[in-house]
């Protein structure tokens, strides 16, 4: 195991204040009965408040983009480089965790805190982001933030409303920002050399190989289909076995087919049935129709498309077999992000020194860097998070997996802009 650049006693001390930032950031929430922090509200703009004052306190110059983002630079030893970019979001899901999102803002201001501590200036800069919204609680878009500043906001989200009817637009100019000038948040490409993110690990992998980090190669690609089989319904008690066209049972078959298949063919492919809905619904009568739900998601597109047409492909085989038809409707898509080759392995390089070795898994959930991956090249550092939960108030991670986090988020930085 080589030299780190920061010493354990710096990273524990770091870690015990990323652990009391995110707790203090959880206070800021508009339910008191669980936190819950959405784009464009107060409490968006205190948490951006709070964050600044933590990035100023770093030695950065701060400012707030015209999405509503909150960011910080470090300047390079010669000012006018571009920026290694490290972010992640300060939004939250409803009744949230603490660390998913926050976790990746606090860490990259530590590793920015090192170099400050350190006198040290980078041949390239160091800027920061905390991205406004990110999970899209608010007005059922996601994000926006990482969409502002690759410039890629659809003109139809200005007036896209929340649950209360208030639009995007609308929202904006409650917190002070103007949705004409949306634009002015795009960075231009030569601005940024590449995008950094940590972030806690939303399963049980790291967990599972008892490592504090992981190294992700890259978020999952991921279609949504609603799919439908049709057969006849009749009653129970007269219509004999051999003579039914029953939709639960070829739907039945098809979820253990589905299930069965996935596990066989890769270990990096999940498959989803996770709605049913069976009519005519009643006790004494056999389903006629069942709507289900297929989600599917892998780490690469191809494999991805091969599995999803081999379970399309049986789903009709079984219908036929029964008498039945089958239909299914794909309403969601989005294509895998890989992550960069290089950026990989200088987070793979830093892991090692820090832990002894990596390990390198796919991220099953989305994240702001499938937005940043458009513009240029992202790498993810996974920091352990007891038994993967997530999205709900028991995610939980260790002050000593975090100081890992923190060093190697310093030595990848140090290695990134020198090399």
């Amino acid at each position: 195991m080589s030299e780190s650049l920061m010493t354990a006693s710096e990273a524990q001390l770091a870690a015990a204040r990323v652990m009391a930032r995110c707790d203090a950031l959880a206070e800021i929430s508009e339910t008191d009965d669980g936190l819950m922090r959405v784009y464009l509200s107060p409490e968006q703009m205190r948490a951006n408040q709070r964050v600044g004052e933590w990035m100023q306190a770093a030695g950065m110059t701060v400012w707030q983009d015209a999405v509503g983002n909150i960011c910080g630079r470090y300047e390079s030893a010669t000012p006018g480089a571009p920026a290694l970019l490290l972010g992640s979001h300060l939004d939250t899901v409803r009744n949230a965790g603490r660390y998913d999102g926050m976790l990746g803002v606090l860490t990259a201001i530590e590793t920015v805190q090192w170099l400050h501590d350190h006198q040290q200036r980078l041949p390239l800069a160091v800027e920061i982001v905390g991205f406004g919204d990110e999970e899209g609680t608010r007005f059922g878009i996601t994000l926006l933030g990482s969409r502002g500043i690759t410039g890629s906001w659809p003109e139809s989200w200005i007036t896209h409303p929340d649950g209360n009817g208030i639009t995007v637009a609308q929202a904006m100019q409650d917190v002070g920002l103007d949705a004409a000038k949306i634009l002015d948040a795009a960075r231009d490409v030569n601005d940024i050399a590449a995008y950094l993110e940590l972030h806690i690990e939303q399963g049980p992998c790291l967990e599972q190989d008892d490592l504090a980090l992981g190294v992700v190669t890259a978020i999952n690609g991921a279609r949504r289909l609603n799919c439908r089989f049709t057969g006849e319904a009749g009653h129970a008690g007269t219509v004999p076995m051999t003579h039914r066209k029953d939709a639960l049972a070829a739907a039945a078959e098809w979820m253990v087919f589905i299930e069965q298949t996935t596990r066989e063919l890769d270990p990096q492919l999940v498959a989803t049935v996770g709605t049913l809905h069976c009519a005519p619904g009643a006790v004494n009568v056999i389903p006629g129709e069942v709507q289900l739900s297929l989600d599917v998601r892998g780490p690469q597109d191809e494999p991805l498309e091969r599995l999803l047409s081999m379970l399309l492909t049986q789903a009709e085989a079984i219908a036929l077999r029964r008498g039945l038809t089958f239909d299914a409707d794909e309403f969601y898509r989005i294509n895998a992000t890989a992550c960069d080759a290089r950026l990989q392995q200088a987070l793979s390089h830093a892991v090692e020194t820090v832990q002894g070795r990596s390990l390198s898994l796919p991220s099953g959930a989305g994240h702001d860097a499938i937005a940043i991956a458009e513009r240029w090249p992202v790498g993810m550092l996974f920091v352990r998070n007891h038994r993967g939960i997530s999205h709900h108030p028991a995610e939980s991670v260790q002050a000593a997996d975090v100081a890992f986090g923190v060093q190697a988020y310093v030595q990848a930085v140090c290695d990134l802009a020198r090399g």
